[in-house]
């Protein structure tokens, strides 16, 4: 489990949702609050937003991504039903609370340099979909349809839920397998490399 509890605004344990028996795993992936900040990711969840996780700002962020990343129109393949939406969200929490700063400071980033932002933000929309289908493009596993919906965590007024199911025996469920066993891979190179590198500064071994 993937939690960022040193970033401000964050949860400050692994939401028990999260912390379910391994057959669950696929579906409760991860959390974020109303400013896009993901707040905790068991691996799947991880795996699934790795092109969000690869920009090294922490707490990573779905509205950063969406508005600023190169690859967010690839990644999402409704990009412009995502992008609406995340307005939305960033509407209605800045609706809940006029004086977080740190939302302040996200506008006022994704305003400077983004002009789908700055027209969306001027229409004023805060109707989001909490449930639906998202259509993603992972670089690893391709195409994935998974429908979604979000649940409001008792951790903070502004603390959801995110679970992502597909259908048994579909193409989505297969790349979703395929997707696990790759994160199995790269969480134990990852665990394995900080080892390796100190045996070799300790055994005092130099690259020919």
């Amino acid at each position: 489990m993937q939690r960022h509890a040193n970033a401000p605004g964050t949860v400050s344990h692994v939401p028990q949702a999260l912390r379910q028996p391994p057959k669950d795993f696929e579906r409760r992936l991860l959390s974020r609050n109303g400013r896009g900040d993901i707040l905790a990711a068991n691996h799947l969840g991880r795996a699934l937003f790795s092109p969000v996780y690869a920009d090294p700002v922490r707490p990573p962020n779905n509205a950063r991504f969406a508005f600023l990343s190169p690859h967010a129109t690839e990644f999402f393949r409704h990009w412009d039903e995502v992008a609406n939406d995340t307005v939305a969200m960033l509407r209605a929490e800045a609706g809940r609370d006029l004086y977080d700063r740190r939302l302040t400071d996200l506008i006022g980033e994704l305003s400077t340099r983004s002009e789908e932002f700055r027209r969306r933000w001027a229409a004023h929309n805060v109707r989001m979909h909490t449930t639906g289908v998202k259509l993603l493009h992972h670089p690893v596993v391709g195409d994935l349809d998974l429908p979604f919906e979000t649940f409001p965590l008792p951790d903070g007024p502004s603390q959801f839920l995110l679970t992502y199911t597909a259908e048994p025996a579909s193409p989505t469920q297969d790349a979703l397998n395929l997707l696990a066993s790759w994160a199995a891979t790269n969480d134990d190179t990852e665990r394995s490399a900080p080892a390796n590198d100190s045996q070799s500064a300790d055994s005092g071994e130099t690259p020919d």
